[in-house]
C-alpha cells in the first residue's frame, strides 16, 4: 500500500509498538504465575507494586522505544517523499496495535462511566455525613444491600449503606474505615484504571489475568495490614467486620474502579486467616529517594543512548526492514 510520509510514520509507530508489546507481553504473561509466587515472599505492599509494574511493563516499554527511538530516527533519516509503499506485515501489525488500543481505551472509558454512575447513585440515594473513626466524608446510602467501598478515582468518597452501619460495632466500623482509607492513600482506584487502559496481548485475548488477580489479592492484604498496623485488637475487629458483612449476603457487584471492602469473595477466608495471625508492624524505613534517583538516572542514560546518531542510524535500518 502506498502511503504519504506522516501516515507511514503512524503505521511504523503502531507496528513497532505491536511487535515490542507482543514480545515483552508474552514473556510477562508466561511468567505471570511464577511472578505471583515470587510476590508471596514479599510484603503485600511491595508485592502489589511489583505486579503492577510487571503488568504495565509491556505497554510502557513499547511506548518508550517508539517515542525515543522510532520517531526520532524516522524524522531525522527518512526522506520526505510524497508516497512510499508500506508492506503487508507492517500494515497488519499496525492494524492489530490500533485494535489493541481501541479495545483497552473503550474498556477504560466504560469503567470510568460505570464508576461515575455509581458515584452519582450514591449521592442520589444517600446523604453526606461523617462517622467516628473516619477522616473522610462518608456517603450514607439508603439501600438494602450491604455496601462499603471507596468510590471514584480522582475525587474519592467512602460509600456505606445503613445495613452495614447497623451490623458493625464501633471498633469494627473504625477498622473497616481504616482499610478503605488505606486504599485511598495508595491510589488503588487509579491503579485499577491504569491496568484497564493497558492493552492485552491480542485483540480478544487478555493474557495478564494471573498478574491482575495477584495484584488485587496483595492490594487487599496491604490495605488490611495498613489498617491494623500490627495491632492484634484491630486485626480481630477487622476480621469480624469482614465476616459480618460477608454473612449479610446480597452484596452488589463492585464497580470496576471502586475499592470494595470485601474485595473478591473467594479471598475472604485467606484475609480472615491472615488477620487472626497478624504479622508485626513493619519498621519505618527511610525515604526511597535513592531508588527514584537511580530510576531517573537510568532513564536519562537510556534516552541519551537512544538519541545517539549511531543508535538512530541502526534503528532506521531496522525500520526500513519493518516498514517494507
Amino acid at each position: 500500500m502506498m502511503a504519504p510520509y506522516l501516515l507511514r510514520l503512524l503505521c511504523l509507530c503502531l507496528a513497532a509498538f505491536f511487535v515490542i508489546h507482543s514480545v515483552v507481553g508474552l514473556v510477562v504473561a508466561a511468567g505471570g504465575p511464577a511472578a505471583v509466587r515470587a510476590a508471596r515472599r514479599m510484603r503485600p505492599r511491595s508485592a502489589g507494586r511489583f505486579l503492577l509494574a510487571l503488568r504495565l511493563l509491556p505497554a510502557a516499554l513499547a511506548l518508550f522505544v517508539v517515542a525515543g527511538l522510532c520517531v526520532p530516527s524516522y524524522l531525522w533519516l527518512e526522506p520526505e517523499t510524497n508516497a512510499e509503499e508500506v508492506g503487508a506485515g507492517c500494515l497488519a501489525a499496525a492494524i492489530l496495535a490500533a485494535a489493541l488500543w481501541t479495545l483497552s481505551t473503550a474498556r477504560g472509558v466504560r469503567a470510568a462511566a460505570r464508576s461515575m454512575r455509581h458515584a452519582r447513585g450514591c449521592e442520589r440515594l444517600g446523604r453526606l455525613s461523617t462517622l467516628p473513626g473516619s477522616r473522610l466524608p462518608v456517603w450514607i446510602v439508603d439501600a438494602p444491600a450491604p455496601l462499603l467501598a471507596l468510590v471514584g478515582v480522582f475525587v474519592s468518597r467512602l460509600a456505606i449503606s445503613r445495613p452495614v452501619i447497623g451490623a458493625l460495632s464501633a471498633a469494627q466500623m473504625a477498622a473497616a474505615l481504616r482499610h478503605e482509607e488505606a486504599h485511598l492513600v495508595s491510589r488503588d482506584n487509579l491503579k485499577r484504571l491504569l491496568m484497564l487502559l493497558a492493552p492485552g496481548l491480542l485483540p480478544g485475548f487478555h493474557g495478564f489475568d494471573a498478574i491482575e488477580r495477584g495484584w488485587a489479592r496483595f492490594t487487599e492484604w496491604a490495605a488490611d495490614d495498613d489498617a491494623v498496623a500490627g495491632d492484634a485488637h484491630l486485626s480481630l475487629s477487622l476480621a469480624a467486620a469482614l465476616v459480618r458483612i460477608a454473612r449479610m449476603g446480597g452484596t452488589p457487584p463492585a464497580s470496576p474502579l471502586s475499592a470494595s471492602f470485601l474485595g473478591d469473595s473467594r479471598e475472604i477466608s485467606a484475609r480472615v486467616d491472615r488477620l487472626l495471625s497478624p504479622a508485626p508492624a513493619a519498621p519505618i524505613r527511610p525515604g526511597n529517594g535513592a531508588a527514584v534517583t537511580a530510576v531517573v538516572a537510568l532513564a536519562a542514560g537510556c534516552t541519551a543512548f537512544m538519541l545517539h546518531p549511531a543508535t538512530l542510524q541502526s534503528a532506521h535500518r531496522i525500520i526500513e526492514q519493518l516498514i517494507h
